[in-house]
């Protein structure tokens, strides 16, 4: 890789609601890393320079409405941002690094993909990925296009599903959901991705209840079942601040309100809130529905 810059975008929410996630995952990228890291925080902005800029009231630049985070749509703006050149990683702000980037980096990829991802022959999860922007170009809308139509972000995860063969998959354990089964020696990047039981909201609720604010995920807050994952992000939280990172150090001027879709009944995922949950009878009918269902290739929101 000789002395190239890894480039990092990572969607965050842009009223200082997730300060501890992005500390969290600034210091673990760092720690595992020898490489040289670009960090590009991609937040809502006033500013119409700004590639992430939107004008609720005008509707111009982004359309958020349709959005479950404040974020979900930016991950197609990064080729355009990165003038159709070389790679890229996006990754969400509530990951924590466990191996050395420059491995997602510089994965293999085939000669078709655009965007190298986990996944299969049925299903991907761009929520931590590694884009060939150059391959990007033929396929994604002009920047200007993908932020002015509200169903942008379902038509280009459409896209994908269409054209399986854009999308490279990678060792699972890249983009590993809230734990799956594994051992913390086995993961190389944690995506604690149920908004409900995420660990930073130990430390984010209280800091915004004391101001006065409250957080941008509307719904149930409840413990995440990984105590040792638990443990580990706590672990990670008190190693940044030996080493001098610090929440506030990301406080931004806050965006103000913003359209988005609600999580009031927002249910999680499989990994952190399991079948189990469900009585006999329903999981009974789940199971035998899902002997002759069709697979269809699936994708993240």
């Amino acid at each position: 890789m000789n002395n190239e810059v890894i480039k990092v975008f990572v969607g965050c929410d842009p009223n200082n609601c997730d300060l501890e996630q992005m500390m969290v995952l600034d210091y673990s990228l760092h720690k595992h890393t020898q490489h040289q890291v670009q960090i590009t925080w991609m937040q809502l902005s006033h500013d119409p320079k700004s590639p992430w800029y939107t004008n609720q009231d005008s509707k111009e630049g982004w359309r958020t409405e349709k959005w479950a985070t404040p974020f979900s749509g930016f991950r197609w703006a990064i080729p355009e941002s990165c003038n159709y050149q070389g790679r890229a990683i996006y990754m969400d702000a509530d990951v924590v690094v466990l191996c050395d980037i420059a491995e997602l980096w510089a994965h293999p990829k085939t000669d078709e993909a655009i965007v190298i991802a986990k996944g299969g022959k049925n299903s991907a999860r761009l929520c931590t990925c590694v884009w060939d922007c150059e391959k990007a170009k033929h396929y994604l809308p002009p920047l200007k296009d993908i932020q002015a139509d509200p169903d942008a972000h379902k038509k280009l995860m459409q896209l994908l599903k269409d054209k399986p063969e854009l999308v490279q998959s990678y060792q699972s354990s890249y983009n590993n959901i809230d734990g799956e089964d594994l051992p913390i020696e086995q993961i190389k990047i944690l995506h604690y991705s149920d908004m409900g039981t995420q660990f930073s909201h130990k430390y984010s609720l209280p800091r915004l209840e004391a101001s006065g604010q409250k957080h941008w995920f509307d719904g149930k807050i409840m413990p995440h079942p990984r105590q040792d994952l638990t443990e580990l992000f706590d672990q990670y939280y008190q190693e940044a601040l030996s080493a001098g990172y610090r929440p506030e150090n990301y406080i931004i001027q806050p965006f103000g309100d913003f359209s988005k879709a609600t999580q009031i009944n927002y249910h999680g995922n499989k990994v952190t809130r399991p079948a189990d949950d469900k009585n006999w009878f329903t999981r009974s009918i789940e199971n035998l529905k899902s002997k002759f269902r069709k697979k269809r290739f699936s994708l993240d929101d």
